[in-house]
C-alpha cells in the first residue's frame, strides 16, 4: 500500500493487521483518484472509517485542503498517526478516535462542510442509511459536494433518502457509489 500521486507520491504506508480493516487496493484507489481529481484540489475531505488513513492521506498528497479522518479501532488509529508523520501530512489532517455518529455530531457542532465525504464501512454493516441520514440532517455536505460509498460488489446497491446516484464503478469484489444530495427547490 502506497501513496500514488501527488507530493508524497511512492510513500509506503503501513496498515493494520487482522481482518478489522480492509484498505482500499491501489487499484482501486488509483482510479477512484482519477475520476475525482478535478475535485480533490483545496477540497474539504471527510474520511469515514478511515483504517490506515490511506485514502484521507490521497487526498492531502494530491491537494486537498484539509482531510479529517474517523476511526475508532485502536490498532488502525496508530496506523493513521504513523503514516501521517511518515508523510508529514499531520498538520493539514484532523483525526477522531470515537464512534461515528458522536464525530458526525461533533463536525456539525463545529459547523463543518466536507466537498467529498468518503466511507468504508465495513461491508456487513446495518447502519449506513443512517449515516447519510446524519449526514443530510447535520448539513455537513457543501452545496457541491457529493459521498462516496465503498461497498461489497455482492451488496445490493442502495437508496438513500435525499440522495441521487450519479455514478458508479464496478469492480469483481468492490463497488463504489456517488451520491449527491437532491436540491430542495
Amino acid at each position: 500500500m502506497r501513496v500514488i500521486s501527488g507530493k508524497c507520491r511512492g510513500t509506503k504506508l503501513i496498515a493494520p493487521e487482522g481482518s478489522n480493516t480492509r484498505p482500499t487496493i491501489d487499484r482501486i484507489k488509483e482510479t477512484l483518484f482519477n475520476m475525482i481529481s478535478f475535485d480533490i484540489p483545496g477540497c474539504l475531505f471527510l474520511d469515514l472509517f478511515s483504517g490506515s488513513g490511506g485514502i484521507g492521506i490521497e487526498a492531502l498528497s494530491r491537494g486537498a485542503k484539509k482531510a479529517v479522518m474517523v476511526e475508532h479501532h485502536q490498532e488502525a488509529l496508530a496506523c493513521i498517526h504513523k503514516n501521517l508523520e511518515k508523510t508529514r501530512l499531520q498538520d493539514d489532517a484532523r483525526v477522531y478516535n470515537i464512534d461515528i455518529y458522536i464525530a458526525l455530531q461533533k463536525l456539525k457542532q463545529n459547523n463543518e462542510k466536507f466537498d467529498i465525504i468518503f466511507m468504508d464501512p465495513p461491508y456487513q454493516m446495518e447502519g449506513i442509511p443512517k449515516i447519510f441520514e446524519c449526514i443530510k440532517q447535520y448539513e455537513l455536505l457543501s452545496e457541491t459536494g457529493y459521498v462516496i460509498l465503498e461497498r461489497a460488489t455482492t451488496n445490493k446497491s442502495l437508496n438513500f433518502e435525499g440522495y441521487v446516484l450519479i455514478k458508479e464503478k464496478t469492480y469483481k469484489t468492490t463497488t463504489l457509489s456517488f451520491f449527491e444530495r437532491i436540491q430542495e427547490k
